[in-house]
């Protein structure tokens, strides 16, 4: 968790500490305890000026001001650079500007309008005498902000690009209107970024595209540690998540098709139902794992570990492990209860105490795998293979 330095204006007389969570009404929220102001008073800027605007783009231990000016009556300078502008508008530009655009207010610095694209329709409007591209500013509302009749909604991102240099767009924002306002503004730089959003296909509307690797360890990292993070119905198929800690994570009805999952920690998840057919899951974590009814069909689970030294059971009671490679797993006390193993390879595993009553084990190759306390009741084993067991199996096991 980062801290920032809160201060009332640049003075720096009066600060406070705080811890920045995930949100921005979180920061808020206790700049208003501690410096007891109202809700509609708080507005944070950066140390060059700009209006804080989003909590991820803040530095550990930066310095964050409610009023950018000093308000110190003695302070001549400061009057007398006021008294200038207001004098002669015509040619001399605030180093604080407001925009009117579409009826919102915008505030920025005029160096954020200047520095990214010195060619663009807003540098030109507030650059200063010396500059040959100079043109005159709107006229301005009873408040002082200059006037733009365009789109508030898709003004915001175009300032936020020409703040930090990133394309970011909220969910009901389309790409292609940003499109049309960064052409009008001049904004040559952020347009490729934003046609790369357009030509995805559908970008703007929720797509059936399986998510990555960069989309579900972006989600870990900005979930918090205290909360449930549900991947809950979504189409994962096809994606490397090999070696990631995906722990506690629900996946239940979720498609993990043919995923790369090797190395990768899922104890205590939730498979339920879930499509990790002919997934890979070699050297896989599986402890206390949730997998009722998961299709497992041709999925390579050689060398997995589902037994929890806490005493927490894995269970994948109804799981289809049709041609599944299971082979060296540690499988002790799973609950396998109803499975389908057909043609499965459980070479050389640990099922000690396992659950595998009325599981389907017909042509299932069990040789060298340790059954000690297994229960196999009602089990098919039809053509199953048991040569080089660990320790002989019971008739008692095997029958009602």
């Amino acid at each position: 968790m980062k801290r920032v330095y809160v201060y009332k204006d640049r003075s720096e007389e009066n600060g406070k500490v705080i811890a920045v969570e995930e949100t921005m009404e979180s920061l808020k929220s206790q700049v208003i305890k501690h410096f007891q102001m109202k809700e509609e008073n708080v507005r944070l800027y950066t140390a060059n000026g700009c209006e804080l605007l989003d909590v991820r783009v803040v530095r550990d231990e930066e310095k964050l001001y409610i009023n950018v000016e000093i308000k110190n009556a003695g302070d001549k300078i400061d009057v007398a650079m006021k008294k200038m502008d207001l004098s002669d508008k015509s040619k001399s530009v605030s180093d604080w500007i407001t925009l009117n655009v579409g009826g919102q207010h915008f505030t920025t610095s005029r160096s954020t309008l200047l520095a990214k694209e010195p060619l663009s329709m807003l540098a030109r409007m507030f650059a200063d005498d010396n500059n040959m591209y100079l043109m005159n500013p709107s006229i301005t509302d009873s408040t002082g902000a200059y006037l733009i009749d365009r789109s508030p909604v898709y003004f915001e991102p175009i300032l936020n690009y020409l703040r930090h240099g990133n394309v970011i767009l909220d969910k009901h924002v389309n790409p292609k209107g940003v499109i049309e306002e960064a052409i009008f503004y001049g904004i040559e730089s952020m347009i490729p970024h934003l046609s790369k959003l357009v030509d995805e296909p559908n970008s703007s509307s929720g797509s059936d595209r399986p998510l990555t690797r960069m989309d579900v360890a972006r989600s870990i990292i900005m979930t918090p540690t205290n909360s449930e993070l549900r991947f809950q119905g979504v189409n994962l198929a096809g994606a490397d998540l090999n070696r990631l800690d995906l722990k506690y994570i629900n996946f239940k009805y979720a498609c993990l098709s043919r995923c790369n999952l090797s190395g990768a920690n899922l104890s205590h998840c939730c498979l339920e139902r879930a499509d990790l057919s002919h997934a890979n899951l070699e050297g896989t974590q599986l402890l206390g794992v949730k997998a009722l009814c998961a299709n497992m069909e041709g999925a390579n689970l050689k060398g997995c570990n589902m037994e929890d030294p806490a005493g927490s059971r894995a269970v994948l009671e109804g799981v289809n492990l049709k041609g599944a490679n299971l082979e060296g797993s540690n499988m002790a006390g799973v609950n396998l209860r109803v499975a389908t193993l057909k043609n499965a390879n459980l070479q050389n595993c640990d099922l000690r105490a396992a659950v595998l009553a009325g599981a389907d084990l017909e042509c299932c190759d069990l040789s060298g795998s340790d059954l000690h306390e297994a229960n196999l009741r009602g089990a098919n084993l039809k053509d199953a293979a048991f040569e080089l067991m660990l320790t002989p199996l019971h008739m008692s096991q095997t029958i009602r």
